[in-house]
């Protein structure tokens, strides 16, 4: 499918639970200069978290990324691209807020967009914390999700830079985990998990065995 883009069409997947969406999210992709599509395998564990929680997930493509329309624009118009995506969100699901998650280059961009966009919740997965600088933290509940392992943004590098800013998030510090969290993707997908649902009453996994199999 395609969403309408500020810079052109953006290529786009939906992950809809078996029943009436409870919630709606979209996931943002890390960097598309380094081979970062919507089909990364943590980007793939956000959305498909999302829709076992019983929320509509959408993926897309950056400009420039796959069939999407446009050129790389550094950020500033990736951040544009989100804003599309949630317009095209909120026309399909009226009253829907949207959830916003994204890992690496795709959580700087969610997290530089959920204000803009009154997101009702953040996650953000190995997020880039030079690329955010001293840009404010949104009001809405967030989940920081790192790896000790992270050899791209170190622990130490977060830490620091968390002590610059309030609200901060919920942390969850994987053990073993590196910045691509290969292996320990079910982690993830259970920090994630724990927190959405923790918040939000109205997420939980889905239970008929047609959803397990989905």
């Amino acid at each position: 499918m395609t969403v309408a883009g500020p810079a052109g069409r953006l290529e786009a997947l939906l992950d809809e639970p078996a029943g009436p969406p409870r919630a709606v999210a979209i996931v943002c992709h890390p960097h598309p200069l380094h081979q970062g599509t919507m089909h990364n395998k943590v980007t793939h564990t956000l959305a498909r978290t999302f829709k076992r929680l019983g929320a509509a997930a959408v993926r897309f493509n950056f400009r420039g990324v796959g069939e999407s329309e446009g050129e790389h624009d550094g950020g500033a118009g990736e951040q544009d691209d989100v804003a599309a995506v949630a317009a095209w969100c909120r026309e399909r699901w009226p009253g829907f807020v949207p959830f916003l998650a994204g890992f690496s280059f795709g959580a700087a961009t969610a997290y530089l967009t959920a204000e803009r966009l009154g997101a009702r919740a953040l996650v953000t997965v190995a997020l880039p914390v030079a690329r955010v600088g001293r840009a404010p933290p949104p009001a809405c509940p967030w989940l920081a999700v790192h790896g000790e392992r992270d050899d791209v943004v170190p622990v130490a590098a977060l830490r620091e830079w968390l002590e610059t800013i309030a609200p901060r998030p919920e942390l969850a510090l994987l053990d073993d985990a590196d910045h691509f969290f290969h292996g320990r993707l079910p982690a993830l997908r259970d920090a994630v998990a724990a927190f959405l649902a923790g918040r939000f009453p109205e997420l939980g996994e889905e239970t008929s065995d047609a959803a397990r199999a989905r």
